[in-house]
């Protein structure tokens, strides 16, 4: 098992952060299912964007990796190749998953999906009904992610719950404009995060494809539609850029590169909540934030930005009050149970939490203790979170299985050590 020693030091300095990886998965699948050449720039090879790229390459496309650019030749270029029978293996990326699984349902033959960690627990029911009322042959095997299907998608009418992941629209929003027939996809209850969906439906637009949004309570999509091949930047990652605007409100001063004001990512709502817990932003050249006076606690609800919850949950820990954090029960199926591994761990360090089935309930403590070992739960949020929190604690933190950073920001902790923070290897044993 791998560790790290953490040690009180405030951070400083200025930082690149990763492109928004919810962009780079969506203009990779945009690129990889036109006809042309399309070129991809800002792409930080994670192992979840690393998953979708192979992902494409099984059902047809051609990329080419060159330093932070792909060059990408549509699965629908007529002298690219693919097998009848394909694997892709989405590693632990619920994303690559979810979006290609209608994807693989454009093109004949086998494909199987495979993956690891908690993967397999993540529910495809959604999917599994669309096979069932279309013919679609699939096989499961319980437990695991083992996923086989054969069959071509259908165009028509697709009626989906809003409470369930938008990752199951994103991958029917993909896929239905290049069907024959003209498509609706009905969202039966309140849609959650439509930050993301507004994310796709941005993507899809720049790449030529049009879908009519009805108050997200309906998307008419027409078919016959095709990709258009483009060259296209992917933005900086505000999912990532939390955990330094949280640092920020916590004593830290760093300043962030590459953040858009304008995006569209449903993560960026962290600038919000951060203002109403009490912290200033500096929106120059760079993107910062310190907090003058105490912070103060606030409600979140966090069905819109679910990945920004655990380190707004180490803030709110450190601020005045009690906070509660609502609507987060998803949390529970992302790599880890995030809302245990937040109580579990933040606890360790001083924090005073209360689990509850769909949030939190915090009561603010004036600095965290530390002087323990802390778990990553194998879970790159967790892992950065813990970081994060060594700034607030009196005495150093060891974080077990930091490594996992790798799923989302491989260079974390390369970064974190370059703005000053204080961090050691160390042997956990056997």
């Amino acid at each position: 098992m791998q560790g790290i020693k953490v040690e009180n030091s405030k951070l400083k300095g200025i930082v690149k952060v990763p492109p928004s990886k919810s962009m780079a998965h969506r203009a990779i699948i945009c690129a990889a299912l036109g006809g042309g050449v399309s070129i991809v720039e800002n792409i930080d090879y994670s192992d979840d964007i690393n998953a979708t790229i192979d992902g494409m390459v099984a059902l047809g496309a051609y990329i080419e990796k060159d330093g932070d650019r792909l060059t990408i030749t549509g699965a629908f270029n007529k002298d690219n190749k693919r097998n009848a029978v394909r694997t892709i293996d989405c590693n632990e990326s619920g994303s690559t998953l979810r979006f290609l699984v209608p994807v693989s349902l454009l093109f004949d033959g086998m494909t199987k999906f495979v993956g690891r960690g908690n993967l397999g627990k993540r529910p495809l029911d959604t999917y599994y009904n669309i096979f069932k009322n279309q013919g679609i042959s699939y096989s499961t095997v319980e437990g695991k992610l083992s996923l086989k299907i054969k069959g071509i998608l259908s165009s028509g009418e697709f009626t989906l719950p809003g409470n369930i992941s938008s990752q199951f629209i994103t991958g029917l929003l993909f896929t239905l404009p290049l069907l024959e027939g003209d498509s609706k996809i009905i969202i039966s209850t309140e849609l959650e995060s439509k930050g993301y969906i507004d994310l796709t439906l941005s993507c899809m637009r720049d790449f030529g494809i049009s879908i009519e949004n009805n108050d997200y309570r309906e998307f008419i999509i027409k078919g016959n539609q095709r990709y258009v091949s483009r060259n296209y930047r992917v933005e900086g990652d505000y999912s990532q850029g939390a955990f330094y605007l949280c640092a920020g409100a916590l004593g830290s001063e760093v300043e962030i590169k590459d953040l858009r004001l304008d995006s569209l990512q449903g993560d960026k709502e962290v600038i919000e909540i951060l203002e109403r817990m009490g912290a200033k932003f500096n929106c120059g050249a760079n993107l910062s934030c310190k907090t003058q006076n105490e912070l103060v606690s606030t409600l979140i609800d966090g069905s819109q930005c679910p990945d920004i919850i655990p380190v707004i949950s180490l803030v709110a820990a450190l601020s005045k009050g009690r906070t509660e954090i609502i609507n987060a029960g998803r949390l529970r199926i992302k790599e880890c149970d995030r809302l245990r591994a937040i109580v579990t761990e933040l606890n360790k360090l001083g924090a005073k939490i209360e689990e509850k089935e769909e949030g939190l309930v915090i009561h603010g403590v004036q600095e965290l203790e530390g002087g323990v070992e802390v778990w990553s739960w194998k879970d790159h949020r967790i892992a950065m979170t813990l970081a994060i929190a060594a700034t607030r604690c009196k005495k150093p933190i060891i974080i077990k299985d930091y490594d996992c950073v790798a799923k989302s920001y491989p260079r974390f902790f390369e970064d974190y050590k370059m703005l000053g923070g204080a961090i050691y290897e160390w042997s956990m044993g056997e």
